[in-house]
Parts: structure tokens; sequence; C-alpha cells
């Protein structure tokens, strides 16, 4: 499987959401570095950060320098997103499934 596998990562996620599994996925020495905000508070399992010395930290933004340190990284690395293009037309129908948690990419709308 994949526990143990990931040198880092980034939480985008804006919504509330368990940590431990994203905690199984980091190589042990590793970070997982949180970027959304959820509107409560996250629980965070303490155990898997001392069995593995992992680290969780947090990001609010970036200024354009990281922003293009990001994009000249995911360039390099050949890091693309997983998103779902939808039609302007969707949009109402994109809001309640996101509502429903029905939604497994980003939203990107092609205007």
């Amino acid at each position: 499987g994949a526990s143990g596998t990931l040198d880092g990562i980034i939480g985008l996620v804006s919504s509330q959401h368990p940590l431990f599994p994203l905690l199984g996925l980091l190589k042990s020495h590793r970070k997982l570095v949180l970027v959304g905000a959820p509107e409560k508070p996250l629980e965070l399992p303490v155990f898997p950060l001392l069995q593995g010395r992992k680290v969780v930290g947090g990001s609010m933004t970036g200024g354009m320098k990281e922003t293009q340190e990001m994009i000249d990284f995911a360039a390099k690395h050949n890091v693309k997103p997983d998103i779902e293009v939808i039609a302007m037309e969707y949009v109402n129908t994109a809001m309640e499934r996101l509502l429903k948690a029905d939604v497994k990419y980003r939203f990107v709308i092609d205007i």
C-alpha cells in the first residue's frame, strides 16, 4: 500500500477531515503542512507523530517568491492537479455535490 511512502504532504482541504490517514502516508522524519483552514479545530493524533518523528505545520499564505518556487518545483517534478472541468451551467449541481462531499477532484469552471 501507500503507507509510509510520501516525503511530504501539503494539505489543501478547508473542511473538517481526519489527519491520522495523512500521517500514516508519511515516511519517518517528514512533514504535513496544512494550508487549508477548516472552521473547526482538527483532531491531531499524537502517537503517529511520536512513532515516526513526524511534524505537522501550517502556512497562511506565501508571497511571490514562495509561489514562484512552488510553480518551479511542480514543473520540474511534473506535479499536476487532479481536476474536474465543468461548464458554467453545471455550477449549481457542483455546489450541491460539494455540500454532499461528492467531489473527488477540484472543480475548474470552463468559461
